[in-house]
């Protein structure tokens, strides 16, 4: 198999891995235009996926996207559903939709939504701190509803595995999880940046929680890191001096340095890359769970991959969405 480096465009890995996308099903948050999701959404529509199903909140973002995809290839299935990932109602509506849209049947789930680094303190509809929302509770009520549909996908292709793919960023790196005071004390001890990190620690941490109780039935799930990119917009909102706090707050929060990767910017067509990675490549498998940067395995610090942090995090989510998850 071919080995990707920190230049990968998302072409390249699409083109390199087809059969793992051909006549697959695909569910993708947050794909609007311009968007990692996006990107994705269009490269593996040159490999004849048989669905593409993309769960957003804006329908006049998703539009373009699916417009792309059929200019492609006619032949996929583009589908969108709305969704709110801080709204557990909208949440719940729609994977009732998705599962009906897929009859019950998804390879690679792909969770690309999230928001960065919001100045005010926000709460969603449940009271629950909006970054750690957007990014992590919202998700794990959407992949646990439809864990149905891809245990049914990894029960009827043992060819290739079937995954959960969680973005996240170098920004957990800013914060571990706040188990004592993951909504800052009502806003009191809220930071934007804090709180940007504890979600991505969320998204790793989640990760390895989804493997362990997935994996005997055959789904694995991946964490990984695309990089910066201005086209995307998640951060159209900071400055550059805003950017200039994260250095004192992640030596606050963990005692370390905050160290920005290199290269510090990747262009829109590589920022996509290293997520597809992990969702596809056959070789990494055996390796779930995983914390993937600049187009393969990294290292994460250990508060980001300690197993009695990884369930105490699942226990948590199941009481912030009022569900428990047995397989």
């Amino acid at each position: 198999m071919p080995i990707f480096d920190e230049t990968a465009t998302v072409d390249q890995v699409a083109q390199a891995f087809v059969p793992q996308i051909k006549g697959r099903t695909f569910v993708i948050t947050g794909a609007g235009q311009p968007s990692i999701g996006s990107q994705i959404a269009k490269a593996i529509s040159h490999a004849s996926p048989e669905h593409i199903l993309i769960a957003s909140r804006t329908a006049s973002k998703v539009e373009p996207v699916l417009s792309a995809i059929k200019e492609i290839d006619p032949s996929i299935k583009a589908t969108f559903v709305q969704i709110d990932l801080s709204d557990h109602d909208s949440v719940r509506r729609a994977a009732k939709e998705i599962l009906a849209a897929t009859s019950s049947k998804i390879d690679i789930l792909i969770n690309s939504a999230g928001n960065m680094a919001i100045k005010e303190y926000t709460l969603d509809k449940q009271g629950i701190e909006i970054s750690l929302s957007a990014n992590h509770v919202g998700h794990f009520l959407l992949a646990n509803l439809l864990a149905p549909a891809l245990i049914a996908a990894a029960a009827s292709n043992k060819e290739h595995s079937t995954r959960i793919v969680n973005l996240t960023s170098k920004g957990y790196t800013i914060s571990p999880f706040r188990f004592d005071d993951y909504n800052f004390s009502d806003g009191k001890t809220y930071d934007c940046w804090t709180g940007y990190g504890q979600a991505k620690t969320a998204n790793i941490l989640f990760s390895y929680g989804l493997t362990k109780h997935l994996r005997e039935r055959g789904v694995v799930s991946f964490a990984a890191h695309p990089g910066s990119n201005l086209d995307t917009k998640l951060g159209s909102h900071l400055s550059v001096e805003d950017y200039s706090d994260i250095l004192p707050i992640a030596k606050r929060n963990t005692g370390r340095d905050f160290v920005f990767e290199e290269p510090r910017f990747k262009s829109f067509e590589q920022i996509a890359a290293t997520p597809l990675i992990a969702a596809l490549d056959p070789e990494i498998t055996a390796e779930a769970p995983a914390y993937l940067e600049n187009s393969r395995i990294d290292e994460t610090y250990e508060y980001a991959h300690d197993p009695k942090n990884a369930e105490k995090l699942w226990k948590l989510s199941e009481k912030l969405v009022g569900e428990e998850f047995n397989y």
